[in-house]
């Protein structure tokens, strides 16, 4: 899944420390998604949403695999 969060995050001027204490995960976890690394769960993609107050679309493109 692709994913805009790096964005996001920059243009809040918020580093992964800050935005992962505001959701209570590890920095790590705002890492590994920004690198693709990592897909969040639905509860986790609904809360970054909501912190940059838009919706998952924004944040988050999924694209199915064509196998």
């Amino acid at each position: 899944m692709e994913n805009d969060l790096k964005v996001w995050r920059a243009k809040a001027d918020v580093t992964q420390e800050e935005l992962a204490k505001e959701l209570d995960v590890a920095r790590q976890t705002i890492n590994a998604i920004e690198r693709g690394r990592y897909d969040p769960s639905l509860e986790l993609a609904f809360e970054l949403a909501r912190y940059f107050d838009c919706s998952i679309e924004d944040v988050f493109t999924y694209e199915p695999d064509d196998d």
